[in-house]
Formats: structure tokens, sequence, C-alpha cells
């Protein structure tokens, strides 16, 4: 049986999710723990806050956040139209929480789905970001 658009689309978490949970073992690993996850308060609830340090990651996913390497590059061939503003609206609406955390004081690191795949490179570029200022 085929499983309709909508509902395929309702199946994807937009909280928790794999790239997200990695990430958050990883920190755990390296013993970056005290974080907090989806803050409401903050602009565009971060993925994870760390709120003593005023240090922000969000996890975007390639395709939703229209990431130029392979997989973000690659479109919807149906509803084009729908797919091509939405995937524009999560990078204007990226741009524009990051700024308001920046504003309020907040660095911000931003990760993308591909770098989780290079190990070593995710580690050094998370080390890197919590230890500056």
């Amino acid at each position: 049986m085929a499983v309709s658009r909508s509902e395929n689309m309702r199946r994807i978490r937009s909280k928790n999710t794999a790239p997200e949970l990695a990430v958050r073992k990883l920190l755990r690993e390296l013993g970056h723990t005290g974080y907090r996850i989806h803050r409401k308060d903050l602009p565009g609830k971060p993925d994870i806050a760390f709120l003593g340090k005023r240090k922000a990651i969000l996890v975007h996913g390639c395709f939703w956040h229209g990431h130029n390497c392979e997989e973000g590059a690659r479109r919807p061939k149906s509803n084009e139209g729908y797919w091509s503003a939405k995937i524009v609206g999560n990078q204007l609406r990226d741009v524009a929480h990051a700024e308001s955390l920046d504003a309020l004081g907040w660095s911000v690191l931003t990760l993308w789905e591909c770098e989780l795949r290079d190990r070593a490179t995710l580690i050094a570029k998370i080390a890197a970001f919590m230890s500056g200022p």
C-alpha cells in the first residue's frame, strides 16, 4: 500500500532527529554536559543551548535547510514551487534566528547533517566552538 505524501511528511520529526541525537551523544562523550534542548525562551528554539556559556548549537538537515551539499541541492520533482518557497523560507528564518541570538550575546554554531559523517572534523569543530569565547 502506497503511503500518501501527507502521511509521509507527518512522520518527519522536527525535534530529536537522528542528527540531533548524534550531536548530543558526541557532546556528552566530549564532556560537555549541562545543556538544555529546544529552549522556547530563545529565538529559534536552539536544538542545544549552554545557558551559562551563552552558546547555541543548531543542527540542520541539509534538505530542509537548503545546504549546498548533494543532499541539500536535491529538490522534489512534484510541487516544486511550494518546496522551493518552503526551503527559502527556512533559510531566511535560520538567518533571522542566528542574528537574534547574536544580538542577545550568544555564540551560534550551525552543524549540517552531512558534517556528521566526518567524526574527526566534527569533534574539532565542536571543541573549537566550546573552547572559544
